[in-house]
């Protein structure tokens, strides 16, 4: 994909982010902040036997920030706990298909630090 395709993916998930909202009886959950500009992130999990059976996230952020906890939302809906633990920056780069300067790390891997508290 080229830059402009994968610009346009993040202002999608941004302007319209997947399994946005809250579950009813989640098994796991987790909410963290950015202190530094204001983004926050809570994501639940539902879990049996082993497996993500459903995801919500909410919060307010950037669109760097909800882009990324959408596309995490849809990369763990299906996967085995153990898959979703080993998730790293990297994979949440691959899915973003852009590298973000350091800035905006943090904002990049909000949702990412989220999932792994909620699984701690």
């Amino acid at each position: 994909m080229t830059d402009a395709l994968y610009k346009a993916t993040i202002l999608d998930h941004h302007k319209h982010p997947r399994h946005f909202g809250t579950l009813k009886r989640s098994t796991h959950e987790a909410h963290l902040e950015n202190t530094l500009c204001g983004d926050e992130v809570t994501m639940q999990f539902k879990v049996e036997k082993g497996k993500v059976i459903d995801v919500a996230f909410s919060g307010r952020g950037c669109a760097i920030t909800t882009a990324a906890a959408s596309m995490l939302t849809e990369a763990v809906l299906g996967k085995s706990l153990a898959a979703v633990k080993k998730l790293t920056s990297k994979d949440v780069d691959k899915l973003l298909g852009v590298k973000v300067g350091p800035a905006r790390e943090k904002c990049a891997y909000l949702g990412l630090e989220t999932l792994h508290k909620a699984f701690s």
